[in-house]
């Protein structure tokens, strides 16, 4: 697994060097919920405010996120991604699902079925777990 982490981390800064594995968690998230607070995605992490107050800033400066104002209380920002941000992650999901296919190539059917199996059930066990 730490192995597996070190090459994510790599991968992360070779697709788009100004970003962190972190920055793209963050990014990720937020275009599956399809928006959040930076309160929610820090109970989310389990991380400090002032972690993602800091990491926002930098998503900010680079025009991949964006604050609105949520329609339902003025009183509060929900961050959503700029169209850089998607243009972005459409870019490093195009990057990753290339690297997988190239990885893969020369697997046999059983071998695929069983790896997807064995994916299927991780991630079951970490929505579980979340």
């Amino acid at each position: 697994m730490t192995a597996f982490a070190r090459r994510a981390r790599a991968s992360a800064a070779r697709t788009h060097p100004e970003l962190s594995l972190v920055s793209f968690t963050l990014l990720s998230h937020l275009e599956d919920r399809q928006g959040c607070r930076a309160t929610d995605l820090a109970a989310h992490y389990l991380l400090d405010k002032s972690t993602v107050s800091r990491q926002v800033a930098a998503l900010e400066r680079l025009d991949l996120v964006e604050r609105r104002v949520d329609p339902d209380d003025h009183r509060v920002q929900v961050l959503h991604l700029t169209a850089h941000g998607v243009a972005t992650l459409a870019q490093v999901a195009a990057t990753r699902r290339s690297a997988f296919e190239e990885r893969l190539t020369g697997w046999d059917e059983a071998d695929l079925s069983r790896f997807a199996a064995y994916l299927l059930r991780y991630n079951a066990a970490a929505e579980r777990l979340s």
